[in-house]
């Protein structure tokens, strides 16, 4: 991944040589370049501000510097949009979270344009979208003298999940935020000394039982959760009452309506109505229900989320494949972890003679396909797939 950092400030940048981007940087798992803004300044003061239209106070960064740093950086219309996001630091953008930070860790290309003073030029973000990709990012309610800060944090938060860039990958997977701990905030944790002025470790991480430190930890998140981020707390305890039963020909009316739900949001996104379970009417999820593996989950009697898979027939050359479909999650518990336990289940109960597992998603769901990859699938542009859709396997 490349990243590139247009400021007024370069050496408030100079962390990015240190620690595990440092490293990473180093190593060439990562590529760092910061740019002064001012470079692409022609008088003699160097000027990146002037006053705003329309009266008020502060000053506003002026659209040359910028519509010439792009030009240079190589940003050309049209020829960078599907791997290079732009981004512009700002308190009026979209909050950085961790859901996000796993979106922009798949980008070849990230450019961060730091604002200062009130702001940039609303045409230069205008301009940028149609170069790339644009992303207004915040890191909160709150207002800081410039985005230079913002840029470090947002960093640090994508390039961590870049494979290869954790020497422990167990760690990313394990530590907080909420999105990557099932919907919870983090435990707490403890190294030695076992007492240190006063205070002791908890005798339950002592015990050597990892049945008791696991519920412990649970437990520790959830009153946690409960003090710190309250609206967090409901739908994470509903996974406690997650279960994955098979599907019955009652569920076809439910099932009907939460497929729908999943793909308008995924066709909206994508911008093409033909996706295939939009389409289905109630006595084909009724078939499917009776010739798949199909699976469900309820919880406050709800369906909630679902799956299925069936033996398919091999393509030349290729073992028997397990074929998994319509794995779905009802969007007010999405990101919580029941997609995962849906795919992981869906896995687990894979007729012996199978060898692989086939699945495919759309061309241009980079979600579902970020999802899919983590999970151990990757693309295979020699199968057939159905039209705006591409095919994934993973080796059993």
């Amino acid at each position: 991944m490349r990243l590139d950092y247009l400021t007024i400030f370069p050496d408030y940048l100079a962390p990015l040589q240190l620690s595990l981007p440092g490293k990473a940087a180093a190593g060439g798992l990562i590529e760092l370049h910061v740019h002064d803004l001012r470079a692409w300044t022609h008088d003699r003061h160097r000027t990146v501000d002037d006053t705003p239209y329309g009266g008020g106070a502060g000053m506003v960064m002026k659209p040359e510097p910028f519509g010439e740093a792009f030009a240079d950086l190589g940003l050309a219309a049209g020829t960078a949009r599907e791997h290079t996001t732009i981004i512009f630091t700002t308190p009026s953008g979209e909050p950085l979270t961790q859901e996000l930070a796993h979106e922009l860790s798949t980008r070849e290309r990230i450019v961060f344009a730091c604002g200062r003073y009130e702001g940039i030029d609303q045409r230069v973000i205008d301009h940028a979208a149609e170069l790339a990709e644009v992303r207004e990012i915040s890191l909160g309610d709150y207002v800081l003298n410039g985005g230079e800060v913002a840029a470090l944090a947002i960093t640090e938060a994508v390039v961590r999940l870049i494979p290869g860039f954790m020497g422990n990958a167990d760690s990313i997977v394990e530590e907080s935020h909420a999105a990557q701990s099932g919907g919870l905030l983090e435990y707490p944790v403890y190294t030695k000394p076992a007492s240190w002025q006063g205070r002791d470790v908890p005798d339950v991480l002592l015990s050597g039982d990892h049945g008791r430190i696991a519920a412990w930890r649970r437990q520790q998140q959830l009153e946690r959760t409960a003090v710190r981020r309250p609206d967090l707390l409901h739908p994470a305890a509903a996974a406690t009452e997650w279960e994955i039963v098979p599907a019955v020909r009652a569920d076809a009316g439910e099932l009907m309506t939460l497929m729908r739900a999943c793909w308008v949001q995924e066709a909206i996104e994508a911008d093409d109505l033909g996706v295939p379970a939009l389409h289905e009417t109630y006595e084909q999820v009724v078939e499917g229900i009776l010739t798949w593996d199909t699976y469900a989950v309820r919880t406050a009697g709800r369906l909630v989320g679902s799956v299925r898979g069936r033996l398919a027939p091999p393509p030349e050359g290729e073992g028997q494949m397990w074929d998994i479909g319509r794995l779905c999650v009802a969007p007010d518990l999405q990101g919580r972890g029941l997609g995962r336990l849906l795919l992981e289940h869906i896995m687990r109960v894979t007729p012996a003679q199978a060898t692989s597992y086939s699945l495919f998603t759309g061309v241009h769901s980079a979600r579902n396909q970020r999802f899919y990859k983590k999970a151990g699938f990757r693309l295979r542009p020699d199968l057939p797939a159905p039209p705006k859709a591409v095919v994934m396997t993973r080796r059993r």
